[in-house]
């Protein structure tokens, strides 16, 4: 009986370090260059923006053309390492390392902290926002993340990887994904729930995130996300950024926010309290602001733009304008 709880015993042990998958390529020391961001790359989803990638390396290490560069690490939570012979192809890419991990565990051990704090440049690829949520926020990698930033380097990330940037991040927590129609017609439907102390990037303080934006249709689901910020933060104003897919938008420490790729990105504002958002009612909302950016135009989130702006009226969960 001992030995077959040793034997258990060993397993168990075995099984909590056996969550995560990590993949290297490049070369192994740490390059440690001198730095010259932040920067906030967020991504809407779909194929990736090579010229994002590059363009956020360059301003990291500092230059398009020189020798300096950078270690990468890519952070999951399902897949594999899709990510590495792709940024290691990049100009000024020292190495690329992918870590996959999908349990509570992982983030405090010591050989991750260090592999993630030592990089230049970390990014969330895409998946399931909520296992983010539950696997990384309030954890020692988070932190690390926070340490890269802090220090000059580049955070980021694609479609789910771009939903936990904001001040408030729609978790995908309640086992769907929440809709625009639904979410017009109640924006506090059982598909919608918010995580608010993940990051909290300077830059996008009253930001929250959206992704996949066009494509899915997703204004609408947006537009009630924004007033229920309104409702239940201490704020005078929130804004919303979208990308769509195969479109980028690069953050630096300012607020400038550069749209990348194809385009457009579009920044939401709700700058007043709704005149009705309440639990099992449509949204009424008049004025929000909506800019849209094309690929190559820049954003000043610190200093919003006073002309430029369509005003969109939601009236009764129905948007009165076209919204794109």
């Amino acid at each position: 009986m001992r030995i077959r709880l040793l034997a258990l015993l060993a397993l168990m042990t075995v099984s909590a370090h056996a969550e995560l998958a990590r993949y290297f390529v490049g070369n192994p020391a740490d390059v440690a260059p001198p730095l010259h961001g932040p920067v906030l790359h967020l991504q809407g989803g779909g194929t990736d923006v090579d010229a994002a990638f590059q363009e956020t390396i360059d301003r990291v290490r500092g230059c398009s053309d020189c020798d300096a560069k950078i270690d990468i690490v890519v952070l999951r939570a399902s897949g594999e390492a899709g990510y590495n012979d792709y940024l290691l192809a990049m100009h000024g890419v020292d190495s690329v390392e992918t870590l996959v991990i999908t349990d509570r565990s992982t983030p405090y051990r010591e050989d991750v902290i260090r592999s993630v704090r030592n990089a230049e440049y970390v990014f969330f690829a895409g998946g399931d926002q909520c296992n983010y949520e539950r696997f990384l926020n309030g954890t020692p990698v988070a932190q690390a993340v926070r340490d890269v930033y802090a220090r000059g380097g580049a955070v980021g990330g694609t479609s789910a990887g771009m939903a936990i940037q904001g001040q408030s991040i729609y978790d995908a927590c309640n086992d769907a994904s929440s809709q625009s129609s639904l979410a017009l017609a109640d924006p506090y439907n059982d598909e919608i729930s918010f995580t608010t102390d993940f990051f909290a990037w300077p830059p996008l303080a009253g930001v929250i995130t959206d992704t996949h934006f066009h494509q899915r249709d997703r204004m609408g689901r947006l537009l009630a996300w924004l007033a229920r910020q309104m409702r239940e933060l201490p704020v005078d104003s929130f804004l919303g950024i979208a990308a769509n897919e195969r479109t980028a938008v690069l953050v630096d420490a300012r607020g400038i926010a550069e749209v990348v790729g194809e385009g457009p990105a579009y920044f939401v504002l709700a700058d007043h309290m709704p005149e009705q958002s309440l639990p099992g009612k449509p949204l009424t909302y008049c004025g929000f602001k909506i800019w849209r950016a094309a690929a190559g135009l820049s954003f000043d989130l610190a200093h919003r733009p006073r002309t430029g702006a369509k005003v969109v009226d939601v009236n009764n969960g129905v948007i009165l304008q076209d919204p794109y």
